[in-house]
């Protein structure tokens, strides 16, 4: 099944930097605002959001990353760790809207890159050209897989628990959100050979980093990598899907930009499907957009637990529920017929082709291209910008997708909408860089 092997990284020379680890990590690139790359860049002229986001015109900016990573390594800052090991990575974290401190453990490691034809490597969401497009420029600018991806083994019994506990804390840092972040390297030579055989057993499903494994197996291809050359091997997060502690956040939907838009038409052009459930009006220019948030999503969260629900809210101060009714025959629906059967219950689904296609005309191609469609993780502050701000026209709510559905759809080979899943916190940037030169090879252990 899936074959992994251990990382010889560059890693930042601590003693270099002119400030702390913390100062130089970044989250994921398709996260980061605009006024958030400035705030990370500003903290120590080494962040790696330099790296991967960098400064320039078109596609000069690409040149400019090669530039400044060649520096950086000419300086020292950046240095190989030659001694291959896997690197456990440990976050302790309140997730918001919690008050429990969670714990969750995984490690960084090189997933060989097999085609998804191949069902080892499993993807659950569809994938856009764009963010493709921009970060296979920056594997040839760089020559450099920067950023890891996050991936899921199975591994129900926690039989890998006693293999990671190996190894020498790195460091230790907080972040500005609250994430606490621990790196520990595993080079014990059992450990690593207990890791590989085991994950060996499993299928990996892609949890975050679908953009990125994608440009890197066709930048594989592109390059000519052989099995054992570095530009056939991918940099990941690999984390237990069977731990029931993950923390999965839904991405809402905010729709904008259509010619044409009324919330009562909405609603009644859904109820042919959709249960319809009016929620208390309140004042756009009077009402906190965090405690209607909170009623809506819990109202949602109420309703999910009995058929597939979706929240939708209007600029006007309205709200409402739309359930999945009991006796819509979903094999003969004009749309969500055309689904397979496995996807016909999930939210996400549903919105996309039973509200944004059939009964707002945003074509899946429309949705692809984000024409009509901002994708907020926040609630409150999405809720807040189509109120107080009069930013777009509608705002669907969503309730989080579970791990073991997402695993369902994709071991039946399918795939949900784009952005269905956001598991939370996220797998930094910046604490191994995996280098895609391809003289060198890989230490496998299989």
């Amino acid at each position: 099944m899936a074959d992994i092997a251990p990382l010889t990284p560059l890693r930042y020379d601590v003693s270099r930097l002119s400030s702390s680890i913390a100062n130089v990590v970044a989250p994921p690139y398709d996260v980061i605002s605009p006024e958030q790359r400035a705030a990370l860049a500003q903290r120590d002229p080494h962040n790696v959001v330099r790296l991967i986001l960098p400064e320039g015109e078109a596609d000069a900016k690409y040149a400019h990353a090669a530039e400044l990573l060649r520096a950086w390594r000419d300086e020292k800052i950046l240095v190989r760790d030659e001694v291959p090991g896997f690197y456990r990575y440990d976050q302790s974290f309140v997730a918001p809207g919690t008050s429990q401190k969670q714990h969750r453990r995984g490690f960084l490691g090189l997933v060989r890159l097999v085609p998804f034809s191949d069902r080892i490597v499993l993807p659950h969401e569809r994938t856009l050209s764009g963010p493709k497009e921009d970060r296979l420029k920056l594997f040839r600018a760089t020559r450099t897989n920067l950023s890891p991806g996050f991936m899921l083994y199975r591994d129900p019994r926690g039989e890998l628990s006693s293999a990671l506990e190996s190894g020498k804390e790195l460091f230790r840092f907080e972040t500005p959100d609250g994430v606490e972040h621990a790196l520990t390297k595993v080079e014990d030579r059992e450990a690593l050979f207990t890791i590989v055989r085991k994950i060996a057993q499993s299928s990996l499903l892609i949890a975050d980093g679908h953009h990125r494994y994608e440009t890197a197996l066709h930048y594989a291809t592109e390059t000519g990598a052989s099995r054992t050359s570095e530009n056939g091997w991918h940099m990941v997060f690999l984390a237990n899907g069977d731990d029931p502690n993950l923390v999965v956040f839904p991405t809402h939907r905010h729709v904008h930009s259509l010619a044409s838009f009324d919330f009562s038409e909405l609603l009644r052009n859904a109820a042919d499907t959709f249960d319809v459930s009016l929620l208390s009006s309140a004042s756009p220019a009077t009402a906190s957009s965090g405690t209607e948030a909170r009623t809506i999503t819990e109202s949602l969260a109420d309703a999910g637990k009995r058929a597939p629900s979706v929240a939708v809210a209007s600029a006007q101060g309205e709200a409402a529920i739309l359930s999945l009714r009991a006796d819509v025959d979903l094999a003969r629906h004009p749309t969500l017929g055309k689904l397979p059967e496995v996807l016909r219950r999930t939210d996400v689904a549903l919105l996309h082709m039973g509200i944004l296609e059939h009964v707002l005309g945003i074509t899946r191609e429309a949705q692809a291209a984000k024409t009509n469609l901002w994708y907020p993780q926040d609630a409150s502050a999405a809720l807040g910008d189509l109120r107080q701000k009069g930013k777009g026209q509608a705002l669907f709510l969503m309730n989080a997708t579970p791990v073991e559905v997402v695993r369902r759809v994709a071991e039946a080979g399918e795939v949900m909408p784009q952005k269905s899943t956001f598991f939370y916190p996220k797998v930094l940037t910046g604490l191994t860089i995996h280098t895609l030169e391809p003289d060198r090879t890989v230490q496998t252990l299989a």
